[in-house]
């Protein structure tokens, strides 16, 4: 008698504690979870609703996964001494992005700005160790900055003008 109590009772206490338990939820169209060698990623698409706190030492906006921007694209393994040395910065630019390297073996290599539609903006060959870009001149966007040898890619930048 005094088991089939106790046993009711915690039925009772343990359906209330979960009854007061929430979890994530948005609606949302679609979404998944991907999984490769690399890493994994969770995304959704169509989030209708969420939720931004906002205080003094900044915001955050509950239910939104947060992007993150990686600068670096793309590199060769052909060029592993070189793409070690290559460096491209201010990233995020307003009027000028320097490329810096240390050419080593006497590469010939050139420099393209491309746009997000695929578009060429800017190009340059035989660039020197240390390279000035005008981007002044540019709109406020993501661009792709291309460095190659001989038309064969070395490493590739995602460059943020503001």
């Amino acid at each position: 008698m005094k088991t089939k109590k106790l046993l009711t009772f915690l039925t009772i206490v343990f359906y209330l504690g979960m009854s007061n338990c929430y979890s994530q939820q948005s609606l949302t169209s679609s979404g998944g979870d991907l999984t490769g060698s690399n890493g994994s990623v969770a995304y959704s698409i169509g989030q209708i609703a969420y939720t931004t706190n906002t205080g003094s030492n900044g915001s955050v906006s509950q239910g939104v996964q947060q992007p993150y921007e990686i600068s670096e694209v793309l590199a060769s393994e052909d060029f592993s001494e070189l793409v070690n040395d290559l460096i491209v910065y201010p990233n995020p630019s307003t009027d000028l992005l320097i490329i810096n390297m240390s050419n080593r073996n006497g590469l010939e290599l050139d420099y393209t700005i491309i746009d997000m539609t695929g578009k060429v903006l800017k190009s340059k060959k035989n660039i020197e160790n240390e390279t000035n870009i005008v981007v002044s001149d540019l709109p406020s966007s993501i661009y792709f900055l291309k460095i190659t040898n001989k038309n064969k890619e070395v490493k590739t930048f995602k460059i943020i003008k503001k």
